[in-house]
């Protein structure tokens, strides 16, 4: 194998890690869409999540303006400025992220009271596009973690209500089974359309769903 040793053997030399972490090393090194983020100068797989959601639904290049909702590490700013190099990007995100050329990069936590201001400031006027990565860290307890994340959906969801231009579309990962029956209703009630979708890049062992919100209404 060019370049290095080959997989079994990097593994091997981990002898510290524990059965988990040595499992999603595994999973990444023969990962496809890794290898190809890599390729193509993309930070991370979850670039190609947000290209094939944007195949399906044309979300990017009529958005002049986008939020990015738990930027790190870039990958779907990074997307974003190459299908539309014209739009004006914000991010945010606790971790932090290498700067990327046109995107304004907030360190900050999305649930702070003084977040979404900022974005909007940075921005200069409403977006068009809401996108949200974003997933709270796992505890290992399946209900714990479910309403964490689900409660990050709905903070950005409530965001891109307040915040979107008439026609705009707000994107969000989500759990297995979709979006919770209330925060559903409130998007269909300002929404044209609702939908969800997994896409191909996202591992078919994963519990992450997408729910896309367009024709916002205003």
């Amino acid at each position: 194998m060019r370049g290095g040793k080959p997989s079994g053997e990097r593994l091997k030399t981990a002898r510290k890690r524990s059965a988990s972490s040595a499992r999603w090393l595994s999973r990444q090194l023969a990962d496809p869409y890794v290898k190809q983020a890599k390729a193509a100068g993309w930070r991370s797989r979850a670039a190609f999540k947000l290209i094939e959601l944007d195949e399906k639904f044309g979300l990017i290049k009529g958005a002049r303006r986008v939020v990015d909702l738990g930027i790190a590490p870039g990958g779907w700013s990074q997307v974003v400025r190459k299908q539309n190099p014209k739009a004006a990007v914000v991010g945010i995100d606790l971790l932090p992220t290498d700067p990327i050329e046109g995107v304004t990069i907030f360190q900050m936590d999305f649930m702070a009271d003084e977040a979404p201001a900022a974005l909007t400031e940075a921005l200069d006027g409403p977006p068009d596009l809401v996108i949200s990565d974003m997933a709270a860290n796992t505890v290992g307890h399946k209900q714990t973690d479910h309403l964490r994340t689900m409660g990050l959906v709905e903070t950005a969801a409530h965001f891109a209500i307040e915040n979107l231009a008439p026609g705009g579309a707000f994107v969000a990962k989500v759990l297995a089974g979709g979006t919770d029956t209330d925060l559903l209703a409130l998007l269909k009630q300002h929404f044209a359309s609702v939908k969800h979708a997994k896409p191909p890049a996202s591992r078919k062992d994963s519990s992450e769903w997408y729910v896309i919100a367009q024709g916002f209404k205003g």
